[in-house]
């Protein structure tokens, strides 16, 4: 575990010592002294605390609102193409929205 994962207060062992997080890169010593941890550095937690599961970040978005956005991009990019590479951009919304479906 790494020291962002625990919170102020939380107890920890590193280096054979016990310590106490005293702020995002501190934590006191159990026999007295202040020191810097390294964000790298892996604890292991002490008095049973363990830090919460970290949430499965996805991220939802309207089906609508995509479609809609994409469309609004790709006339723009024809209307940029005059005329050329018209073919393709139309190949590659085809493609775009193909993948979308699979």
């Amino acid at each position: 575990m790494k020291l962002n994962h625990l919170p102020i207060g939380a107890r920890f062992e590193y280096e054979g010592q016990i310590y106490t997080k005293t702020g995002p890169i501190t934590a006191a010593a159990e026999k007295g002294g202040q020191r810097m941890i390294p964000r790298h550095a892996v604890l292991r937690p002490v008095d049973g605390h363990t830090p919460p599961p970290t949430p499965a970040t996805t991220r939802q978005v309207d089906e609508a609102r995509v479609l809609a956005a994409f469309d609004s991009y790709h006339t723009t990019a024809l209307r940029l193409a005059e005329g050329l590479g018209k073919a393709e951009l139309e190949q590659a919304r085809a493609k775009f929205l193909a993948a979308l479906e699979g």
